[in-house]
């Protein structure tokens, strides 16, 4: 990670831990929107010590900070996008794969929300991957 980066982690109040850094190097340009449990596994074995609830609260203190977003896209379990612009996602219904997209979407606030701030939406599309599509299988 180069200094730059460190050096604005620093400044906003992150404490640097060897784990914290392998976090964020992990999530750096990881379009697969991770869970906790993905990062832990894929870290464990360089960090033996490591343990679920450091990946958890660093993960929750990244999201507090603006530096990632939580997204709860299937019914209890979280994923994180260290995408914080605003985007839409497309979840495939068979294999899980959750794809970016930056496409623009005009939205009219319903006259339910009138009087409410809307600070952000998200539109997602639930369907097929195309390699779900092509293998045919469970579609």
């Amino acid at each position: 990670m180069d200094r730059s980066k460190l050096e604005f982690y620093k400044s906003l109040g992150l404490k640097l831990t060897p784990q914290r850094l392998a976090i964020l190097e992990f999530l750096e340009n990881n379009t697969s929107h991770p869970s906790a449990e993905d990062i832990y596994n894929v870290l464990k074995e360089r960090f033996p010590s490591l343990s679920f609830a450091t990946v958890y609260n660093t993960l929750e203190i990244l999201v507090k900070k603006g530096l990632i977003k939580e997204l709860v896209i299937e019914k209890g379990k979280k994923r994180f996008d260290a995408r914080v612009i605003p985007h839409h996602h497309f979840v495939c219904k068979r294999c899980g794969k959750i794809i970016d997209i930056d496409e623009k979407y005009e939205i009219k606030i319903p006259e339910e929300l009138t009087g409410c701030e809307v600070k952000e939406y998200q539109v997602v599309f639930y369907g097929y991957c195309e390699d779900c599509r092509k293998s045919g299988e469970g579609i």
